[in-house]
């Protein structure tokens, strides 16, 4: 089952909204280097449908995602990290703290005040039902890393 916050589906029906807005554009496109002969060489051409494929595909993910998704609201999980939840963590041996929001599909937004967790990364899958004041173990590449779960933000 997916599941996904509802500032993923914001940011889903705002992408799928520019992309469809985008049809008419592409259609343009592919017209205008059609008019330029022969489509074989026609580099342009080419690239304007590559365009319109790619953006065609993800139009059909974007709509099926939230036809079958399932929205959850953190607010209603109480005091357990789950999917959505803004967490402040530290880092047990070097006692840096960050904010981690556990998130469905990362957006890849780098102007976020937090990082995104996936909730099928190894951090997320041991943020998921943890508890405010719990250490949870992370396997990262370089070896396992400890947090401690300082805070809900």
């Amino acid at each position: 089952m997916d599941l996904i916050t509802p500032d993923e589906v914001a940011r889903i029906k705002t992408r799928l909204k520019s992309l469809l807005d985008n049809r008419s554009v592409i259609s343009e496109r592919i017209a205008e280097a059609r008019e330029l002969g022969d489509l074989k060489e026609n580099a342009e051409y080419h690239a304007a449908r590559e365009q319109q494929g790619l953006e065609e595909a993800e139009i059909r993910r974007h709509e099926a995602r939230l036809k079958t998704a399932q929205v959850v609201d953190a607010e209603q999980q109480g005091d357990v990290v789950f999917l959505g939840s803004k967490v402040r963590l530290r880092e047990v041996d070097t006692g840096d703290e960050d904010t981690f929001c556990l998130v469905g599909e990362a957006s890849g937004d780098p102007m976020l005040d937090y990082v995104e967790v996936t909730v099928t990364s190894p951090m997320g899958e041991a943020l998921m039902k943890s508890r405010v004041g719990e250490t949870i173990s992370v396997r990262a590449p370089r070896g396992v890393k400890q947090f401690e779960i300082i805070a809900f933000e």
